[in-house]
């Protein structure tokens, strides 16, 4: 079996995002699953579908997914 995989800028153009969007959410722990590979970060197009599946609702009333609220961020350390 071949693994699609999908570069940032792919993602966001299929999603018509900024790229700075998918990047502020891998920061918050939001979003679809990623690999980072030395340095490079790409989706898995199974985890791209994924996760366009759970954003499925039936009403704009309905509840926001689990996977996809908002997260408070872990706040950085201070150097000494």
């Amino acid at each position: 079996m071949t693994v699609k995989h999908l570069t940032q800028a792919e993602v966001a153009r299929r999603w018509c995002l900024s790229p700075r969007t998918l990047e502020r959410w891998r920061w918050l722990g939001q979003g679809p699953a990623f690999l980072k590979l030395g340095g490079r970060v790409a989706y898995r197009l199974e985890d791209i579908e994924t996760f366009e599946a759970a954003q499925t609702r039936d009403a704009t009333s309905a509840p926001q997914p689990a996977q996809a609220k908002m997260r408070a961020p872990v706040p950085h350390r201070q150097a000494a």
